[in-house]
């Protein structure tokens, strides 16, 4: 046989291993030497076989690394922009909240598709591991006592030094610890709102920030959003001179589920148009420190010159959620703030605080976000990839800027809730998109999580949600 037969054989079969997922996005290949002695072939037939994939744009070769596996060009469509109620409408969604948070199923999902969970797994979260373990085993009973209500002297101290990273300047009086982002959430909703208040919201939105206007009675005007730019500012300010908005909650950055993040000419104008309308911002920044691109991008609060953006996130995404730290950093609300953290919890749990200070102080902090990026990133990819091959024709994917959620709206006809409902037999679960609006919209959209590592598995159970998704549509037409 050829040498010029060979190296083609060679190609295709290290394309067919790439194609179905032996290799993946950002996966390093056999070096030329080990892939020599695999096949038995000369050193020239493996180089002229890595050489052709390269030239096809298909792996590609790094300096004293060797050869990856590149991003595959994806043309599938981002998601259209959203078209929600026009008018002020109450909260309904909680049974169906409920049933996604709480579990309705007699058994665990196989995967964490669904809910919002990072990768916790990542060998960065180790020098965190120690940390808690040894607090826990040299902690006095002093040190259960009730910790200063704003928070940890250090840890605030940190977060402000992370803040810093998205152009936000505070002084560690400024932030106070919380019980997570969603206790900061609602903290910054009392401080703003009464019951039957109406709260302009983007959408679709994050359910849980949804379920605390439903608790609360407050009404949601959901603005219009799109998958790449964000939050219409057009259409907020006519519904800020058409209705009595009393704060916009909005997650400008990374955003959940969309994944889009504002460009700093965008979140400019956005603060400027709540000054001018004298009304507060709320600013989930949950999944900012999350972004695949560096620089970190900017935060509202890091535009905000008069105290009204609170900002609010969490070490929830980025570390360990059953830590159960986020922080609040209200601007001008801070002493009401204060009181209300007093009257929800009082102070926050102290031993996570201590560890997770000197887990950020060490320098830890800023290599395990450094390694998820790049990790949701390529996961980000694949998924988008295995989506574009099973889901049905016509199926759009958001292409999120950070984090580890896919939105994804497919066509006309599909209801993502009986899908939830089919998959629930194989152990399998996916976010349906009625969840993520106040008045039940976005149907035939739905919401995928990518943060662990992708596996056979992984593979086999996207599929699977695919093939359903074609099957529902085809009963349909």
């Amino acid at each position: 046989m050829s040498r010029a037969k060979r190296y083609e054989q060679l190609r295709d079969l290290l394309a067919e291993r790439i194609h179905r997922g032996v290799y993946r996005c950002g996966d390093r290949l056999p070096s030329v030497r080990q892939w020599c002695r695999e096949q038995g072939v000369s050193m020239t037939t493996a180089q002229a076989c890595f050489a052709a994939l390269e030239a096809e744009g298909v792996i590609e070769a790094r300096p004293r690394s060797g050869y990856f596996v590149t991003t595959p060009t994806n043309n599938t469509p981002l998601p259209q922009r959203s078209r929600p109620e026009q008018r002020p409408v109450l909260v309904s969604r909680w049974k169906q909240v409920q049933a996604l948070v709480v579990g309705s199923a007699p058994h665990q999902p196989r995967h964490a598709l669904a809910n919002g969970m990072p990768d916790l797994r990542a060998k960065t979260l180790l020098p965190l591991q120690r940390l808690l373990t040894q607090s826990q085993r040299q902690a006095s009973l002093t040190q259960f006592a009730y910790d200063s209500l704003a928070g940890d002297a250090e840890l605030r101290r940190q977060i402000t030094h992370l803040m810093s990273h998205s152009g936000c300047m505070r002084h560690i009086d400024d932030v106070i610890v919380t019980t997570g982002c969603q206790e900061a959430l609602a903290i910054a909703l009392r401080l703003l709102t009464q019951p039957g208040d109406v709260v302009a919201v983007d959408s679709p939105a994050f359910y849980g920030a949804m379920q605390m206007l439903e608790a609360r009675g407050l009404k949601a005007l959901e603005i219009p959003t799109d998958a790449e730019h964000g939050i219409s500012l057009g259409a907020l300010e006519l519904a800020l001179e058409q209705w009595p908005i009393k704060a916009i909650m909005v997650t400008p950055t990374c955003n959940n589920p969309l994944g889009y993040s504002m460009d700093d000419e965008r979140k400019r104008a956005l603060v400027e148009l709540a000054r001018r309308h004298d009304v507060a911002i709320i600013e989930d920044d949950v999944y900012g420190d999350l972004a695949y691109a560096a620089p970190r991008p900017r935060s509202l609060a890091a535009f905000d010159e008069d105290g009204r953006v609170l900002l609010c996130s969490s070490v929830s995404k980025t570390l360990l959620p059953g830590l159960r730290l986020g922080w609040l950093a209200p601007g001008r609300y801070r002493d009401r703030a204060l009181h209300e953290k007093y009257v929800s919890t009082g102070s926050s749990a102290t031993l996570a605080q201590g560890s997770v200070a000197e887990f950020m102080a060490r320098g830890h902090h800023a290599r395990h976000l450094s390694a998820m990026r790049n990790q949701y990133r390529l996961q980000r990819d694949q998924m988008r990839t295995w989506v574009h091959q099973y889901f049905p024709q016509g199926t759009r994917v958001s292409a999120p800027s950070g984090g580890f959620m896919l939105w994804l709206e497919l066509p006309e006809g599909f209801d993502s809730i009986a899908l939830n409902q089919h998959l629930a037999e194989h152990r399998l679960e996916i976010a349906p998109g009625p969840l993520f609006s106040a008045s039940g919209k976005y149907q035939r959209c739905l919401r995928l999580n990518f943060a662990s590592p992708l596996n056979d598995d992984t593979h086999a159970a996207i599929r699977l949600i695919g093939d359903c998704a074609r099957a529902q549509l085809l009963v349909v037409s």
